[in-house]
């Protein structure tokens, strides 16, 4: 049984959130017939969880919490799920110690015990209360003091892990990257101060299903798209149909029809430089590789994530059961994490652009072949920018927007 693409309008490639959101806005708003085509064998790209033995909800691509100050993604997704409360805290392990992160006043006071009061007014003399300042901005000031908290927050919590997240020397980072973990002037030991936060009462797949979940939308999961897109000669062109299930190999293209050029919209969130066959080089990504573990065992550790700042190869231990609520379930299924660059092999996912004025310059020149023949990149691959949920939901919401009432 096959689907003919050309009875469509819009043809959205991936079912993370920038596709679904974009899928659904096309549909309900623009009235449109939308497919959407999805590589993987499920929905919700990298958000995608699936309860464990235990019934555990468990996030296979690392964990996501949701956390946002916009009022209008907040509402937006609201519309499909119920929200548990969830307010994100994160330990590191320096040693025998576990301390919270990002380093604040908390974490001053565990660590420097007897100076703890006079460094704390310091910092809010400084820098001001509630304040988020970058390390390697910390690290610049001049009076010793300071420098003796940035010393110990550089050597213990972000060196390290940095150039294992990146493998790079923290210098070598782009600043907003580096100010993702920043040193906070407060005792809230929360990872985020946002005013809405939590996580999916039934999890982010069942709110993924909700969401897609409209007649104008017709999703094909385990369908790779660049065996049925191409771009040829400042146009695209598309196979006449896709079969309802095809293998993820390209070599699954010759089971497609003939191509013709597709007049309807394209919403590409995959891998812009892969869809037009690397031709000015691979852009780079950090990926990563997680063993999972399933312990019979009510609780493996005292927070939902640890970071591992100083030893080990690893960079956090995730256990989900505190992100999801379902603590008093028995059994536990704890996640590793080991970073690891993008080589574009079977069985990588690339998860971090890696940005710097080289890189950002690859992808401008595939940026322009996209627009050139009017592909829509969207999304943190497509458009090869960190995104947090929020801010994707809201990106697409813009961009569809545009499209819809433009």
């Amino acid at each position: 049984m096959t689907t003919d693409i050309n009875s469509f309008d819009s043809i959205v490639v991936g079912a993370g959130f920038a596709g679904a959101v974009a899928a659904r806005e096309l549909a309900e708003r623009g009235g449109e017939k939308v497919l959407v085509l999805e590589s993987r064998d499920h929905i919700g790209g990298n958000c995608y969880d699936e309860p464990d033995k235990y019934g555990i909800l468990v996030h296979v691509y690392g964990p996501h919490i949701f956390h946002t100050n916009s009022e209008r993604a907040y509402k937006y997704l609201s519309r499909f799920t119920e929200w548990i409360d969830y307010s994100h805290e994160v330990v590191a392990k320096v040693g025998d110690e576990e301390i919270p992160v990002p380093f604040n006043l908390n974490t001053l006071r565990q660590v420097f015990p007897k100076d703890a009061e006079e460094l704390e007014a310091l910092l809010i003399e400084t820098f001001g209360e509630g304040a988020r300042v970058p390390i390697l901005k910390l690290r610049e000031a001049e009076d010793e003091r300071l420098q003796k908290i940035a010393d110990y927050v550089y050597r213990n919590i972000f060196l390290k892990y940095t150039m294992k997240q990146w493998g790079k020397k923290p210098e070598e980072i782009d600043p907003s990257v580096s100010g993702r973990v920043p040193v906070v002037i407060s005792h809230d030991n929360r990872y985020f101060q946002d005013k809405w936060q939590g996580m999916p009462k039934e999890g982010f797949t069942k709110l993924f299903e909700r969401l897609l979940d409209h007649e104008g939308i017709t999703v094909k999961t385990g369908v790779d798209a660049g065996s049925f897109i191409k771009i040829e000669n400042d146009r695209i062109l598309v196979c006449d149909d896709v079969p309802d299930e095809c293998d993820r190999d390209k070599a699954s293209a010759s089971k497609a029809g003939e191509k013709k050029k597709f007049t309807g919209k394209v919403i590409y969130t995959g891998l812009l430089d892969e869809l037009f066959d690397c031709r000015y080089g691979r852009l780079p990504y950090r990926s990563l590789r997680f063993d999972v573990e399933c312990r019979d065992e009510d609780r493996f550790q005292s927070h939902g994530v640890v970071n591992y700042t100083v030893s080990e190869d690893f960079t956090r231990i995730s256990e989900f059961k505190h992100l999801t609520g379902q603590l008093d379930l028995h059994g536990t299924t704890i996640m590793r994490e080991y970073p690891f660059a993008y080589s574009g092999a079977e069985g990588e996912v690339p998860y971090y652009a890696i940005n710097n004025p080289e890189n950002d310059a690859l992808y401008a020149r595939y940026k322009e072949l996209a627009d050139q023949v009017g592909l829509i990149p969207l999304g943190r691959l497509a458009e090869y920018k960190y995104y947090n949920i929020d801010a994707i939901v809201d990106h697409a919401l813009d961009v569809m927007d545009g499209l819809i009432e433009g």
